[in-house]
């Protein structure tokens, strides 16, 4: 897929996120000031997203998805999970839910196994790191930690790169610009846990 494609799809998949978002919360029958202060956001931020002025981050589509009680996944997916949410979450190796993260630079795969388990603190993923930067570095209310499965990564933090190798953890605050590219010969995997500061009031 060539670099317009990808953009496009990217922008499709944008604006689909900003009308659910809208639709959710007027189904709800809420205010923009309800959800933001649901969400932990400004009411100005979501407005942006909702007029697909701003593209949501990982991390803010689940504070979003959290205010409104759901699963971030359904806001990217437009589907809602069939599954029964229980408080224990045993998710196989082949049940991985596979999304697609609009900040990410082009050929990242997301998969997530967190989704089943309701009421979280921690949301979690499988990533194959993309052989580019994100077309800008992300930032995002809370924290994170990146274990390497496999492969290297040259990762970018607030203004400083470090090379990042199988078995090495990186743990930061993810208020800061980050962002992540694969080097060497093979795609770097790498197991991704973000903690979101709201779901541990």
């Amino acid at each position: 897929m060539s670099q317009t494609q990808n953009e496009e799809k990217d922008r499709a998949l944008e604006k689909a996120i900003a009308k659910r978002i809208r639709a959710k919360r007027i189904g709800l029958n809420w205010t923009l000031d309800q959800l933001a202060k649901a969400a932990g956001l400004s009411k100005g931020y979501l407005s942006q997203i909702e007029n697909e002025d701003k593209t949501p981050t990982l991390g803010t589509l689940t504070k979003i998805a959290f205010g409104f009680g759901i699963d971030a996944i359904s806001l990217i997916t437009g589907e809602e999970s069939k599954r029964k949410q229980e408080k224990f979450s045993l998710v196989r190796a082949g049940e991985r839910q596979p999304i697609t993260h609009t900040g990410a630079a082009p050929d990242s795969i997301y998969e997530s196994f967190s989704f089943d388990k309701s009421n979280r603190f921690m949301d979690s993923y499988i990533v194959t790191i993309s052989k580019e930067f994100s077309p800008k570095p992300l930032m995002h209310e809370g924290q994170e930690l990146a274990f390497t499965l496999e492969g290297t990564q040259e990762f970018y933090y607030d203004g400083q790169t470090y090379i990042v190798k199988a078995g090495d953890v990186i743990y930061f605050d993810s208020d800061r610009p980050h962002m992540t590219r694969s080097i060497g010969s093979k795609p770097a995997r790498v197991l991704v846990v973000l903690c979101n500061p709201l779901r541990g009031e």
